[in-house]
């Protein structure tokens, strides 16, 4: 059997762990548990040293987000699979053997996503990933149980083993050597959307990211930073547009981008009408960050790219004007 790490990513979450690692510890005997502990300066390691001695911690030197916080991390981490856990996420039993069973029966399977609920709400899928992902033409990610803003029930209308384009950075398994033939994650984005960047990146070089609905965790979401945050707006919008610069075909990129500032437009007005002047000041903000970075991220541009990486053209046209408020397959 392949050997697996779970690492879980923690700056000054001591609540979260006193609340999410007693499920980790229960039910992964198959795993070597770690924290990587982004210079926390509550006393999370402490806690961990006292309580779960049989953790190995990994402590980085500053808080460097999701993005650089994994890679230095993974470093050592030698086990065959990394599995990057939240530390808002509550795993449940038998969650890790049909990953590891997936990746065993499929050398081409790089990536794979399980199943992902709301912890709040545990019938319903979670916003953060799902059912898997999949992007549009123009950056767009949506899920199967999660178009925007409207999330559906999980009625075991996609148990299944699909293929998918990204897995969510909620709880993302991926195979070390494919981890590191990438380079990990762009350590630019620092939070949010780096992992559609991998994925699409692993797509290019046309490894499988797959759905595997037999693995069930729950994921709160929001944990740190809320929906509404400016903050979170601003990392969102800017770290899709640097994504797609670095990942659509060369010559759909003017046209692409043209829609999506278009599109981005219209949300910051959106922002606007809702009272939600920070957020339309993030939009603009990010904005200013992708043409400030234009052609540092062309350089970034792998040598080969492909045409067929989304599955819907838009998914605000067909939500909001076709009102397709659920996946279609």
């Amino acid at each position: 059997m392949k050997s697996i790490a779970v690492v879980i990513l923690n700056w000054n979450g001591k609540k979260l762990l006193e609340q999410f690692l007693p499920s980790v510890m229960a039910h992964s005997p198959e795993a070597q548990i770690y924290v990587a502990d982004n210079a926390s300066t509550d006393d999370s390691v402490a806690f961990i040293k006292a309580i779960y001695p049989e953790i190995r911690i990994i402590q980085n030197n500053g808080n460097y987000g999701y993005a650089r916080g994994y890679n230095v991390a993974l470093e050592d981490v030698e086990e065959e699979i990394y599995a990057l856990v939240n530390s808002d996420v509550e795993v449940t039993q038998g969650w890790l053997q049909p990953v590891i069973d997936l990746f065993e029966q499929d050398n081409e399977t790089a990536i794979i996503q399980p199943k992902i609920l709301d912890y709040k709400n545990k019938s319903y899928f979670e916003y953060a990933g799902a059912a898997g992902g999949f992007i549009d033409k123009y950056g767009y990610p949506f899920c199967r149980g999660r178009i925007l803003d409207t999330i559906e029930q999980d009625n075991r209308q996609y148990d299944d083993e699909v293929e998918i384009f990204w897995a969510s950075g909620a709880c993302f398994f991926i195979r070390k050597d494919v981890y590191r033939t990438l380079k990990g994650f762009d350590e630019d984005f620092f939070a949010h959307q780096e992992e559609i960047d991998l994925c699409w990146r692993a797509f290019n070089k046309n490894y499988k990211v797959r759905f595997c609905s037999a693995s069930t965790i729950y994921h709160v979401g929001g944990a740190t930073l809320s929906s509404t945050n400016p903050r979170k707006t601003f990392l969102n919008f800017r770290n899709s547009l640097w994504m797609v610069l670095k990942n659509v075909p060369k010559t759909q990129i003017v046209p692409v981008l043209f829609v999506r500032m278009v599109l981005d437009g219209l949300a910051g007005v959106q922002f606007l009408v809702k009272g939600q002047f920070a957020n339309f000041l993030a939009v603009l903000k990010a904005h200013f960050y992708f043409y400030l970075k234009i052609l540092y991220f062309i350089n970034k541009r792998e040598s080969k790219q492909y045409n067929n990486y989304y599955k819907v053209k838009s998914i605000p046209y067909k939500y909001f004007v076709k009102n397709g408020k659920v996946f279609d397959s």
